[in-house]
């Protein structure tokens, strides 16, 4: 199913508005970019980040398929836990209802994949989680079919949008 809004549940209505430094779609994750004022694609790929989403430009009666382009204002949505957003997937990733997502560095989600180790004491391997989940995904999807580089993509496709829940 297809919504028409990044924001599906929306619990404090943390808005703002930036401009972009370069183009950014609504479902992509953003970041600060150093200049007041200012966000862009998250480029951390696995990094940290403050789950923060471009949304549409409901504003200028825009939808969730345009494109904002470089100085343009951009309206961002920061959710909080338990909200649920609409948010692009990579391209060439498959997930299932319950997988956590990460940036891929480039405003897209990817499958977080943790690291392991092995406890010389326990013999036991143990799972290595950190601050980089952004959100756990609702709903199961697979672009594996898709190739080639969704950073340079000036359009998100529909199957590219995945339901997520904030971590």
């Amino acid at each position: 199913m297809k919504y028409n809004t990044i924001k599906l549940k929306n619990y404090l209505h943390i808005r703002e508005e930036y401009t972009a430094k370069t183009a950014i779609l609504p479902g992509m994750l953003v970041e600060l970019n150093g200049t007041a004022g200012y966000v862009k694609k998250h480029s951390g790929a696995g990094k940290t980040a403050l789950p923060m989403f471009a949304i549409e430009d409901a504003l200028q009666g825009k939808t969730i398929d345009e494109a904002y382009a470089a100085e343009d204002k951009v309206q961002v949505w920061i959710p909080t836990r338990g909200d649920i957003v609409y948010a692009l997937l990579a391209d060439e990733e498959s997930v299932v209802i319950g997988d956590f997502v990460e940036s891929n560095g480039a405003g897209y989600l990817r499958k977080r994949v943790p690291e392991s180790w092995e406890s010389a004491d326990a013999q036991a391997a143990n799972t290595i989680y950190d601050q980089s989940i952004v959100g756990q995904v609702l709903e199961a999807k697979d672009l594996t079919s898709l190739e080639g580089s969704d950073s340079s993509a000036a359009t998100a496709t529909t199957t590219q949008f995945i339901q997520i829940r904030i971590m």
